[in-house]
């Protein structure tokens, strides 16, 4: 078997920074030897800091083509529910190939922040009258294809989504899209398991949408008919994302949603709460126990008023988290980990609450924390430059004015908490150069889709 070999200036291992790190690479794009300090002067360094790449456990690729038009606000008080009826109406003009080219723009950015795996969260399933496509999977196959084409791995889950509101509801007008039995569902997961074949970047799980879209009873049926396809597939929802939907739910079952999931459906560690931002101290205990991974998503969170999740009490109790990009009004894993830990800043009126300790990195820990719940939430073989993981890496340009005279950890507070994206130089998807100097290999072709794709979806808004 082939071998290649990298070699990097400066590199983050999982007992610390190294540096002339040699990183052995077989024809699958595993890493199968890392050797700090090696003398070999065959190959290259390559200069700046070289770290794990940061996967992105939570995307709903289509909302990136609305990114501006729901900042206005309305008649009377604008909250998470009327942002929601704006998307809907959005997502209604949505043709396949403005989905592929939307999620293949998406990917790029993903990549040139630093980030190499894509969770993608796909609910939009039908015809824009609701019809089924020919093909079940149309619509996540598309977004397969923009991965693809961009060069990231990626994560498909597509969504179950089957009601309007808790305990079985009939869902809206603007839900037809979105909307499947268990049967039609799994119709959808086999055609993804037969598209992903042999493409070891790509792997297959599933997303209820949230507690409001399915009951237990339907998503226990189609776990069983997910198990008999895919091993080991992991399982997102949405929950407790907003206080409405906590009462809601109390209404309902007399149970708060995190509650109510814990009690009556299998969750361990290869499910995903997305949100998690309102919880008891009960459930905080009791998630972290679980095994399962809180997916945050800061500057969506914020953007759409969610609330603050209470990463404090959560990470005390060693919970799991990982972040994603949700609606892409931001795609920056720096930018997300720097609003979590503002946020308890602004909570607790004091610095570094996330750091974990007396005198240790806050970045640090964050990267840390997300590294290793992002890998086990996306079932990729990720998080960290290490024999087994597979050659995904970030490289930070250690001339960028703010990490210059940077090193160690302190590379990491000047990345998070500064530089963010315009930091990342270089980028590797199982060892392969997707971005180099900033630049991916495809963006003007990329880019020119995604225009034309803005332009139709315009004029079928106009």
């Amino acid at each position: 078997m082939s071998i290649r070999k990298l070699k990097f200036e400066t590199a983050l291992l999982p007992d610390g920074w190294a540096r002339n790190v040699m990183v052995d690479v077989d024809a699958a794009g595993m890493i199968t030897a890392v050797t700090p300090g090696s003398s070999d002067q065959g190959n290259a360094s390559i200069s700046g800091a070289a770290i794990p790449a940061v996967p992105n456990v939570h995307s709903h690729a289509h909302q990136r083509a609305m990114i501006g038009l729901a900042e206005r606000s309305g008649p009377g008080s604008d909250s998470f529910w009327t942002w929601r009826e704006t998307m809907y109406g959005f997502a209604r003009s949505m043709e396949p190939e403005d989905l592929e080219a939307v999620a293949a723009q998406l990917y790029v950015e993903t990549l040139k922040s630093g980030s190499t795996v894509m969770g993608e969260f796909q609910y939009l399933h039908h015809q824009r009258d609701g019809m089924p496509y020919y093909e079940p999977a149309e619509m996540s196959l598309r977004c397969v294809a923009a991965a693809r084409k961009a060069g990231i791995a990626i994560t498909m889950l597509p969504t179950l989504y089957a009601f309007g509101g808790f305990g079985g509801q009939r869902p809206g007008e603007g839900q037809r899209r979105f909307i499947n039995g268990g049967d039609g569902f799994l119709r959808i997961i086999e055609g993804l398991v037969k598209a992903g074949e042999g493409r070891p970047l790509e792997r297959v799980g599933m997303s209820p949408h949230s507690l409001r879209a399915v009951t237990a009873e339907l998503l226990r049926e189609v776990l069983q008919g997910l198990d008999q396809m895919v091993a080991d597939a992991p399982v997102h929802i949405h929950v407790a994302e907003q206080t409405k939907e906590v009462e809601d739910c109390l209404s309902w079952s007399e149970r708060r949603p995190v509650q109510y999931l814990l009690e009556n459906l299998p969750v361990d560690q290869r499910w995903c709460a997305i949100h998690a931002t309102h919880m008891t101290g009960t459930e905080i205990a009791a998630l972290a126990a679980s095994g399962a991974v809180a997916g945050l998503c800061p500057t969506t969170e914020a953007n759409l008023g969610d609330g603050t999740f209470p990463a404090i009490a959560y990470l005390n109790k060693r919970g799991a988290i990982a972040i994603g990009s949700d609606s892409h009004i931001s795609v920056s894993p720096a930018e997300d980990l720097r609003q979590l830990e503002y946020s308890q800043r602004l909570l607790r009126r004091a610095r570094t609450v996330l750091s974990g300790g007396p005198h240790k990195s806050n970045g640090r820990r964050l990267l840390d924390a997300v590294l290793a719940g992002g890998a086990r939430a996306m079932n990729q073989p990720v998080g960290a430059i290490a024999p087994g993981k597979r050659c995904d890496i970030a490289v930070l340009d250690g001339e960028h004015p703010t990490l210059y005279g940077r090193t160690g950890d302190e590379v990491i507070d000047a990345w998070i908490f500064s530089a963010g994206n315009s930091a990342v130089r270089h980028v590797l998807v199982a060892g392969e150069v997707v971005v180099s100097d900033g630049h991916h290999r495809h963006e003007e072709e990329i880019a020119t889709r995604f225009r034309a794709a803005i332009d139709r979806l315009n004029k079928r808004k106009g």
